[in-house]
């Protein structure tokens, strides 16, 4: 694994369990909201194992009929888990303010995330160092009500 790998693999985990232990300390209070974006659980089923499985994102897009997320992990050469897992199974479950909503996960076409990136970018620009980071094309991931 490369050190830019490592770096973003590091960084990921540091964002993703310091999440969970600030929802913890607070009774799942805070934060709600992270770098401007909608903070959520997505339960994905493991792709090997079959179990289910939680990680803690934040949507740059958040709305009634749509979520977006974006797998990055933090510029990393390889997908996230999650990722790869929804794409197995699409059929996914994202909590938001403890209430959990069944959804629909797909990956948003080339046009699709030609039109998103712009908001994504203005309203998180770090996926612009992640996505320059590494030669993988970051999938945008659309999310909607099943």
């Amino acid at each position: 694994m490369s050190m830019a790998d490592r770096t973003a693999s590091a960084g990921a985990w540091m964002l993703e369990n310091g999440h969970r232990a600030l929802l913890a300390v607070t009774g799942g209070r805070f934060p709600r909201r992270l770098l401007g974006m909608q903070t959520l659980e997505l339960y994905t089923t493991g792709r090997k194992s079959g179990q289910r499985r939680g990680t803690m994102l934040t949507a740059p897009v958040y709305g009634p009929d749509q979520v977006v997320v974006v797998a990055s992990k933090g510029g990393h050469s390889d997908h996230p888990d999650w990722y790869k897992n929804l794409v197995v199974t699409p059929e996914v479950e994202v909590t938001v303010d403890d209430v959990t909503t069944p959804m629909t996960a797909r990956t948003a076409t080339a046009a699709e995330k030609a039109a998103l990136w712009p908001q994504i970018t203005k309203v998180n620009p770090g996926y612009e160092g992640y996505q320059k980071r590494t030669d993988r094309d970051i999938p945008v991931v659309i999310l909607t009500p099943r």
